[in-house]
């Protein structure tokens, strides 16, 4: 399970935009890490609980840009907001296209900051609940059996038990049995709550 304490990181090379974000961000209790470089926040060790990043989009070395897209290709999934004193709109559209949560040019008003850092953790509280729900599911789907896993396929797929059983060559008696081993392994109760977890998990139907 992930940590639920949001974190805040605040990359930017300007001494005093670290200090006035953090003490801002930690007088309504969030915890704050603060980076002078995109170089220094990639040397720590990757997070896995909710948080976002305040990112500066000028900065020497690394630019907050290219950290995205090396964050993106690692993936590693944590939501940005941009600020910088140099905005301009096709760096904003590029980077919110990218994903960032929000891109505000300084200066920016207290509020403005604490919405976007706001959005940008429940955003990232649902992509990870979201994220561990679908390891759930997979935990249970290796329980299956390989014949098992094969006629969860085709149940997705809408077929009825003697025409899964005429596919197979088994008997209907075999496969209801097998229908109430799946149910019963991966908790669900109708088909219809089968075909949402195998959505979920991208188990695909059976092609006919």
């Amino acid at each position: 399970m992930c940590e639920l304490s949001p974190k805040i990181f605040v990359i930017d090379d300007d001494a005093s935009v670290r200090k006035s974000l953090s003490r801002l961000l930690q007088s309504i209790g969030f915890e704050v890490e603060v980076f002078a470089s995109a170089e220094l926040f990639l040397e720590r060790d990757p997070y896995d609980g909710v948080g976002c990043i305040i990112l500066d989009i000028h900065m020497p070395g690394l630019d907050g840009v290219t950290l995205q897209e090396q964050l993106s290709t690692a993936d590693y999934t944590i939501p940005i907001v941009f600020i910088t004193g140099y905005g301009d709109i096709p760096t904003s559209v590029q980077t919110m296209k990218k994903g960032a949560v929000d891109f505000l040019p300084k200066p920016f008003e207290d509020e403005q900051l604490l919405q976007a850092v706001k959005t940008a953790i429940e955003k990232d509280l649902q992509s990870k609940t979201k994220r561990e729900e679908v390891q759930r599911i997979l935990e249970r789907v290796k329980d299956l059996t390989p014949r098992e896993y094969e006629i969860l396929r085709y149940i997705i797929s809408g077929l009825l038990n003697k025409q899964i059983g005429f596919k197979l060559g088994i008997a209907e008696k075999t496969i209801k049995i097998h229908r109430g081993r799946i149910m019963a392994k991966l908790h669900v109760t109708s088909v219809a709550d089968l075909v949402r977890l195998a959505e979920k998990a991208g188990i695909k139907p059976t092609d006919m």
